[in-house]
């Protein structure tokens, strides 16, 4: 596993980070014992990056992380942490609370729930209007001062708040989605973080599962996958989209590997193409899936190959946005 400096000065971690979310909520049940098994077996792989959010199953997550991570050197994780999502007992999401004060909250909470003493990149989820977001990134930078915090990130900034936050504090990463079919990120936000010194960690670099060569119209979600709202899984537009998922398993095939290993290998290889840094979450529940995507680091696309892939799914090409209409207008990186 290569590594990779986070940001203009910041620390290394492994070019692919594992995306814990799913192992507690969002995409249906997960077996407890195999997801543990998965972290170990990225970990064993040379992955050094976990993400986690504090919303992920109520807190459910950052325990599971504890438990995988009792026989493991903390120094040799790097956890990424997100914040600010509020939940209520059954579930479901009440709001955005990046305030300095539940910040602290937050904070402390993770803390105990991973059993350590620091986080090593802490960032809000979202942001809200009602708090400047040098407010947010203000008690973040007091929190590293204190030790708690090494590393200050955001998630889903647009260019102009990137700009403003980075007045603030160093932006170590900035996590938001990108992928073969989710693009718009290259015009404005990687630019303004090549000039602040930011790395991508990008997430939903498989949509989901969407364009990963697993997904089929037959496919039922169940009740707790909330793939079922996204309009990418919907009706016509899933149809469209698993027209460009083909296409996609065409040309792995061509190269003898899947789809999903090209997908997460076209992400990496933006970053030497566009002139920033950009990590790959990869959001494995299972050891039988890390291992394909585990096999995208090894994989080298020449500049003809990406010529092909993004000929075969030019940007802009999926139907339906990534989010419904109401989670969309809540990112300060569509505003």
């Amino acid at each position: 596993m290569k590594t990779i400096r986070l940001g203009t000065d910041g620390p290394k971690v492994s070019s692919l980070g594992l995306g814990c979310m799913g192992m507690s909520d969002f995409y249906g049940p997960a077996d407890r014992h195999e997801s543990i098994a998965t972290i170990h077996a990225a970990l064993d792989a040379g992955i050094t990056m976990l993400d986690t959010g504090d919303f992920y199953g109520v807190g459910h997550n950052e325990m599971l992380i504890r438990e995988a991570l009792a026989t493991r050197k903390r120094e040799d994780v790097f956890i990424a942490v997100k914040f600010g999502a509020m939940r209520d007992p059954a579930g479901g999401f009440i709001g955005v609370d990046v305030r300095p004060e539940a910040l602290k909250n937050f904070l402390s909470y993770t803390l105990q729930r991973l059993g350590t003493d620091y986080v090593d990149l802490y960032m809000p989820a979202r942001l809200t209007p009602a708090v400047p977001v040098e407010d947010t990134v203000g008690a973040m930078a007091d929190m590293a001062k204190a030790g708690y915090v090494r590393h200050i990130g955001l998630s889903e900034a647009g260019a102009e708040t990137l700009r403003k936050a980075s007045k603030v504090h160093q932006i170590a990463a900035l996590q938001i989605e990108y992928s073969l079919i989710s693009r718009e990120i290259e015009q404005h936000i990687i630019p303004v973080a090549r000039e602040t010194g930011t790395a991508i960690t990008a997430y939903g670099v498989l949509s989901r599962g969407l364009i990963s060569g697993h997904w089929s119209k037959e496919r039922q979600e169940t009740t707790r996958d909330f793939r079922a709202i996204l309009p990418r899984f919907q009706g016509d537009n899933l149809a469209s989209n698993l027209k460009l998922a083909d296409a996609l398993k065409a040309i792995a095939a061509a190269k003898g590997a899947t789809a999903a290993q090209i997908a997460i290998a076209w992400v990496e290889a933006q970053g030497d193409r566009l002139g920033a840094t950009i990590v790959p979450l990869i959001g494995a529940r299972n050891r039988v899936r890390l291992q394909e995507a585990l096999g995208a680091a090894e994989l080298r696309l020449t500049a003809a190959d990406i010529a092909t892939i993004e000929a075969a799914i030019p940007a802009g090409s999926a139907a339906g946005s990534r989010y419904p209409e109401y989670q969309m207008a809540m990112l300060d990186s569509e505003r």
